[in-house]
């Protein structure tokens, strides 16, 4: 786990005078969570009369309304998110004693550079590195100078593998946890574009879309608006059960739809060093403030959601930490998370590498990239997906004879609503180990759950189905272990020897191969196209 700040300032002397005399020890036993004994025992739903814990010290809380604001329910448009770092000269810095850091899951050298507001250059090691953009093996000891400002706690707030939808989660039975809860949650029904849904099928379909977990869903709902044991205290927490109080996002869908998604915003923004802050617009002093370099994704994630939820840092913190708060309850309902986590994480192993995949698409024929890196789902996201559109004679949602193919052997794990799922692991759960999705493939001859299929094997036609869509393509994106890969990270995404490049902006973007490119455009020009050889007879 991290170093605390005043632990690393007590060993700082010490290391420097090793390190400059060339005799830095390298060797470290490290503290995690989960190695802290227990205080509750994993296992079973709350009692019906258990007492429940309170409302953070903010009883109303005035979230803060977006300026878009669009369903999470599929792919949409979404907005660039400006990376919020400069690194400070040291000429305009007040010299401090450099800070330890032990690397953790995720890490790459741009990133921590960006995290603690210094260039590359200026950390140093005496441990081999990997080359620059590459997965850092967790516990490597890096020196780096101290240019922080004043910082948001740095202390965990939940494991990686409790926020997104991990291993550690495939067991759970949400139909008989709402159920055995017995609150408004085990009756309430909302109709979407399934039908009648029941409170444990909106959980059930959020989690499983997004890939966040459904442990924390609850805990969410429980803690906002104590649906999961008991019921709504107002109309409002009827109508707003996640505390978002916005007309557009009224019910427990768009509810959840729009707190999954900053959860996801934070998750993948921190993962790509796109988001290092945070506001309180009702704090007259430090209304921005900056995270703390060392927390994880999930930790960042849940820090930039309650930014939004609570306008000012005392009851910001109030939601996140101590015997009020939403890890309390968290634990409370589902037992110690660093527990579960022991056995799955790091969910982003240093030694990662994507299997081989093809184009998803068929040989021989031309297709166009009409999309770069862009959100796996939902309007903001992780910049994980690229979009491939095929030729056509005519523009906007019209029916396509051709063909979405595997890109590598698996088992059909999900289908419907214009989804498929390819799990490449085939133990049949897309929450471990390498899953496809692929997004808008037309109902009409589309591949059925349970189906084995080997690379180049047909899944279905691309369409406009599933979510919003301006004409008829096919959407595609990678997870492992239930967290989407960045389409342009420190693994990124190859089909067919063509890697992916982010543009300035989503959506943009290119695929390069040897000396060839292929320039994202949803025009479908010249400079789009790009083609799969027929195999060789």
């Amino acid at each position: 786990m991290k170093i605390k700040s005043h632990a690393k300032q007590l060993f700082t002397l010490f290391v420097l005078a090793a390190w400059l005399f060339s005799i830095l020890a390298c060797t470290r036993s490290v503290v995690q969570p989960w190695q802290v004994t227990a205080t509750v025992a994993a296992g079973e739903p709350l009692p019906k009369t258990a007492s429940l814990l309170n409302a953070p010290l903010d009883p109303s809380p005035s979230p803060a309304i977006p300026t878009e604001t669009v369903a999470a329910s599929a792919p949409l448009p979404t907005q660039t998110l400006a990376p919020t770092h400069t690194a400070t000269p040291a000429s305009e810095t007040t010299e401090k004693l450099p800070i330890l850091y032990y690397t953790q899951a995720g890490d790459t050298l741009p990133l921590v550079a960006i995290r603690f507001n210094v260039s590359v250059e200026e950390i140093i090691t005496s441990e081999k590195l990997p080359p620059t953009g590459a997965l850092l093996t967790p516990n490597q000891l890096l020196i780096i100078p101290n240019r922080l400002p004043e910082t948001a706690s740095g202390d965990a707030v939940l494991p990686d593998s409790e926020v997104v939808f991990s291993p550690s989660a495939v067991d759970f039975d949400i139909d008989e946890f709402v159920n055995q809860s017995g609150g408004y949650l085990s009756t309430y029904q909302e109709w979407l574009s399934t039908g009648w849904n029941s409170g444990a099928d909106v959980v059930r379909r959020i989690s499983i879309e997004n890939s966040i977990n459904p442990r924390l869903v609850l805990a969410l709902i429980e803690y906002q608006g104590h649906w999961v044991y008991g019921q709504p205290r107002s109309l409002a927490e009827e109508d707003y059960p996640l505390g978002y109080n916005e007309f557009n996002h009224k019910g427990l869908y768009k509810q959840l739809s729009w707190v999954v998604q900053q959860v996801s915003i934070g998750y993948y923004g921190w993962r790509a060093g796109l988001i290092t802050e945070i506001t309180f617009p009702t704090d007259a002093q430090n209304s921005v403030i900056r995270l703390a370099p060392q927390l994880s994704a999930g930790s960042a994630a849940l820090q930039y959601l309650f930014s939004k939820l609570y306008e000012n840092k005392r009851t910001w913190s109030g939601a996140l930490y101590g015997p009020e708060s939403l890890v309390a309850l968290h634990e409370q309902m589902f037992g110690n998370p660093w527990l579960r986590a022991q056995s799955v994480e790091p969910l982003y192993p240093p030694n990662l590498e994507q299997p081989p995949l093809e184009l998803p698409f068929a040989p021989g024929r031309v297709w166009s990239l009409t999309g770069g890196p862009h959100s796996a789902w939902g309007p903001d996201g992780a910049l994980a997906a690229l979009d491939f559109a095929p030729s056509a004679m005519s523009s906007g949602c019209v029916e396509s004879l051709e063909w979405v193919t595997a890109a590598a052997p698996g088992q059909i794990v999900r289908t419907g609503n214009g989804t498929v799922i390819i799990d490449l692991d085939g133990d049949g759960y897309e929450q471990t180990g390498w899953a496809l999705l692929y997004m808008h493939v037309s109902t009409k001859d589309r591949i059925q759950p349970g189906t084995i299929v080997n690379t180049d094997d047909r899944l279905g036609h691309p369409s406009c189905e599933g979510g919003v869509s301006t004409g008829t393509h096919m959407h595609f994106a990678r997870k492992y272990n239930g967290e989407w890969i960045l389409a342009d990270g420190p693994i990124p995404m190859v089909l067919g020897g063509w890697r992916a490049h982010a543009g300035d902006k989503p959506y943009a973007g290119t695929l390069t191969r040897n000396d060839f490119t292929v320039t994202a455009c949803p025009c479908g020009s010249f400079e789009t196209h790009i083609a799969r050889p027929k195999p060789t007879p």
